[in-house]
């Protein structure tokens, strides 16, 4: 005869199993973290760094070196006479003046930036490789020019991870290029950038639009209930770990889904600028119609390197000016004067620009002569960029283009230098932060580089 099972009974039969298998399926993944180093977690650097955190300010589309930071006489002397290369010289219509009690000579077009010329170190003897745009940004971003390679910001994270768990190593806010720019390519995925944020442009007529931050909460579903769902995606992904064996694909999706789910109480706070007072954020030029978006970026920028973001990229485009030169440079360096002049002053008074590398450059320069008559072309073969805190000399001039500007003739500083300084800077040699990949060790400089001595403080 059959034993008869009541219902209630089947239930709780049942739900002990369901009971028995979670507990199972906790232990095994508190073992599987604890038997798994967080490749976030923060690494001891190859020598004494000087700086802990990069602010990158990238200009994307190149701004004119001759009509910013390189002041050629020659070239207004020589105005409208046929240049080197055919077309007639341009000088610039802006005036410079030497600034600080260092002397650089900086354009009208940054009085703000200006008053900080003691704090920036001008590297005015920059190269690479091509004049073309996207492959120059790629360069600048990863060392190469033909091939998919991890970005600076991502071999960065690699060398020295970050010193806060809950919030991504490497952010990048407003870029709207291709991401491997800010990729980590054969890198595990763990290290690739973070894109927040949407574009740094104002509107026109009116304060720039706060930059947008998408998906930072998930309104349908409560943290316990996404911690419940995330636990079972989790364990389908551990899984196939173990069935399949190491795949850093893999790998870095669980990190990047846990990451996500602590962001949705870090991110909020740390992007929330109403607690920010209404002087500091006067400093940035937030609320001016010109630069608003791009202040704001700025100010998200010193809090993210505050809380221990260890690599923060910020994009300013629009700096193609093959005509209307005037009209161009004067509304882009609007846009970006007074918050990086704003961004320089809050990082000092809090005792944060020592630690922190402040780079500022574009994928290339812009040609002395002439381009349509009021505009200029690309120019790889000399520029400038320049850096500010983290250990570089300060009111410091590094490297000269020609009389015209057309290229660097001292102190040439290739993209491949410039990235070996910017690892140096951060106690990294560039020769031995490698990864295994194909058969051969790479590295950000590949088999180039050289660090430029002269600028350390």
């Amino acid at each position: 005869m059959k034993q008869r099972i009541h219902r209630r009974e089947a239930l709780r039969t049942i739900a002990g199993s369901f009971g028995s298998i979670a507990f199972a399926t906790l232990a095994t993944e508190q073992a599987w973290a604890q038997s798994k180093q967080n490749p976030l977690s923060a690494k001891q650097p190859h020598f004494k760094p000087r700086a802990k955190h990069v602010i990158f300010l990238s200009m994307r589309g190149a701004p004119s070196h001759v009509d910013t930071f390189d002041y050629k006489p020659r070239l207004n002397a020589d105005n409208g006479k046929e240049g080197k290369y055919g077309p007639p010289l341009l000088g610039s219509p802006w005036k410079f003046a030497q600034q600080g009690a260092s002397g650089l000579w900086i354009s009208s077009l940054f009085p703000h930036l200006g008053k900080h010329a003691d704090d920036l170190c001008l590297l005015r003897g920059m190269q690479c490789d091509q004049p073309n745009h996207s492959q120059a940004t790629m360069q600048t971003h990863t060392g190469s020019f033909q091939f998919v390679r991890p970005s600076m910001g991502a071999w960065t994270l690699y060398g020295l991870g970050t010193e806060n768990s809950d919030l991504p190593g490497f952010i990048v806010m407003g870029d709207t290029s291709s991401p491997i720019n800010f990729g980590s390519s054969f890198l595990p995925a763990i290290y690739q950038g973070t894109k927040v944020g949407g574009s740094a442009r104002s509107r026109r007529g009116g304060p720039g639009e706060e930059a947008g931050f998408p998906n930072v909460k998930n309104p349908l579903l409560n943290p316990a209930s996404q911690r419940v769902q995330l636990d079972l995606v989790q364990q389908l992904n551990r899984n196939k770990l173990r069935r399949d064996g190491h795949q850093p694909q893999v790998d870095g999706v669980i990190q990047s889904f846990e990451l996500a789910f602590r962001m949705q109480s870090t991110m909020p706070k740390l992007l929330d600028q109403s607690q920010e007072t209404e002087a500091t954020k006067k400093l940035y030029g937030i609320g001016e119609d010109a630069t608003d978006a791009f202040g704001k970026q700025c100010l998200h920028a010193r809090r993210m390197v505050e809380s221990g973001v260890r690599f923060v990229e910020l994009t300013n485009g629009s700096w193609d000016h093959h005509k209307n030169l005037r009209e161009g440079m004067e509304t882009q360096c609007a846009q970006i004067d007074k918050p990086i002049a704003g961004l320089l002053a809050d990082l000092k008074r809090r005792d944060l620009l020592k630690d922190t590398l402040v780079i500022w450059a574009g994928e290339f320069g812009r040609t002395p002569h002439a381009q349509g008559g009021d505009g200029r072309d690309h120019n790889n073969k000399g520029y400038t960029t320049w850096m500010a805190g983290g250990g570089v000399k300060g009111g410091f001039s590094y490297g000269a283009t020609d009389e015209y500007g057309y290229e660097a003739v001292q102190g040439k500083m290739h993209v491949h230098d410039w990235h070996a300084t910017i690892l140096h800077l951060l106690g990294l040699n560039h020769e031995k932060l490698t990864y295994f990949h194909a058969g051969r060790d790479f590295r950000l400089t590949d088999l180039h580089g050289r660090v430029a001595q002269d600028i350390l403080a």
